[in-house]
């Protein structure tokens, strides 16, 4: 990269540290518990809206890979998201009735959140319906991959984002709170992916899946993003650019091998589409608070309309994630 384009990000990423430290103003502590964060732990960040039914099993999921502390944003819920989070004994909660779309989509609150709270901590940022796989995550704990990535002096761990669906039209399978939604959403795309590489920023660009060929057929390069770099031992000169899917030094994007090759990776495998989706894309939608005038948002509720079946011949069953490995989505790299 030219001397010009490294400067022009470094202001880029001084702007972002700014923004973040200005939109912290927004947020009103509901429970604040950071003083019983210890020496080391594993810290887990996210905004939601609305999100009641999905937090029992979300937190209990995390819980159990080792994340120690969640700090969560509840931007305007009206659904007891925030009250429910302020009675657990690890969770810290913050609420704001800002615009969503002001705050980049919540990453100046999140920015703002790792910058006073996750300077030198591994730090899990993740929306509430994407749940975290890595190699060996049956028998091995998320420490253990953390100390792994200390070890190898690796400072961000890239997942890509893997959409889970149902066989059969969603809403014929009603989710129920406390429920592993991947007891529905059991399906994935084993293939139909497309990769580029954002020279700019030096990460990878995937595209494809359910979403694409759903609601995006006519338009692919608009389909949503399904790169990101959801875990990093965070500091307080890192900046997020676009939501998770790169970062500022443009270093911590170097995280995927295009071919497949030796650098560790994980998925997340996404839990959105549920039959509480349609009511939250037609709410969201509403808002307007989304990127792009909503236009993600506007595709789905217009797709929604045939009741879709995602359910087609690249369809996989998950098992676990050797499958995601075999099938190139994942890797092990050099952890053995």
């Amino acid at each position: 990269m030219s001397v010009i384009g490294s400067y022009r990000l470094r202001w880029r990423r001084k702007r972002l540290l700014a923004r973040a430290l200005l939109r912290r103003r927004d947020l009103r502590s509901v429970k604040n518990r950071t003083a019983s964060i210890g020496a080391e732990p594993i810290l887990l960040f996210a905004t939601l809206r609305n999100e009641r039914v999905r937090l029992p099993y979300f937190l209990r999921y995390y819980r159990e890979l080792g994340v120690e502390h969640f700090l969560i944003v509840d931007n305007g819920s009206d659904d007891g998201s925030a009250d429910y989070l302020a009675q657990q004994p690890d969770v810290s909660v913050w609420s704001t009735g800002a615009s969503y779309k002001a705050s980049r989509f919540g990453m100046d609150w999140i920015m703002g959140l790792l910058r006073r709270y996750g300077h030198g901590h591994w730090c899990l940022i993740v929306d509430v319906d994407e749940f975290l796989i890595y190699p060996f995550c049956e028998t091995r704990p998320l420490r253990a991959l953390t100390d792994w990535l200390d070890a190898s002096q690796i400072r961000a761990f890239s997942a890509m984002l893997l959409d889970m669906y149902p066989k059969g039209p969603i809403q014929d399978q009603p989710y129920r709170e406390g429920q592993n939604p991947f007891e529905i959403a059991e399906w994935f795309d084993s293939g139909n992916y497309s990769i580029s590489r954002n020279w700019a920023f030096g990460n990878l660009w995937i595209q494809g899946g359910p979403r694409s060929r759903a609601f995006f057929a006519d338009r692919p390069k608009a389909a949503p993003a399904l790169n990101k770099i959801p875990l990093i031992r965070w500091h307080r000169s890192y900046a997020y650019v676009s939501s998770t899917h790169m970062l500022l030094p443009r270093g911590l994007n170097l995280v995927f091998d295009e071919w497949g090759g030796e650098k560790a990776s994980g998925c997340l495998l996404h839990a959105k589409f549920l039959d509480t989706f349609a009511v939250k894309a037609a709410e969201e939608m509403a808002r307007g608070q989304h990127y792009a005038e909503s236009r993600e948002y506007k595709a789905y509720l217009e797709g929604l309309q045939e009741q879709p079946d995602f359910w087609c011949k690249w369809s996989e069953k998950y098992i676990n994630w050797r499958q995601l490995e075999i099938l190139g989505l994942m890797s092990k790299g050099n952890w053995a």
